[in-house]
């Protein structure tokens, strides 16, 4: 497992995620002192990504009279 320093992690985070997603883990260190580690998410920690699309709850359906035009009264409030 390699070793970085907090400023290489911070200067190359991207570079260093993309290793990270394909399995590899870092040690990240301040100075001589080990702090942290970087390492991949388990794909079963991870909940699913919904798909573009897919209904997540219950479907609902509008009203009727949401889809009716708008009185003139009403109209007149919304100074339209």
């Amino acid at each position: 497992m390699k070793t970085i320093t907090t400023h290489e992690a911070k200067t190359h985070l991207s570079k260093y995620l993309a290793e990270v997603e394909t399995g590899k883990r870092f040690i990240i260190s301040r100075g001589k002192q080990e702090v942290a580690m970087l390492v991949p998410i388990r794909p079963e920690d991870r909940p699913p990504r919904p798909k573009v699309g897919e209904i997540l709850g219950e479907p609902f359906e509008f009203a009727e009279a949401a889809f009716a035009p708008m009185t003139a009264d009403e109209l007149e409030a919304w100074g339209l």
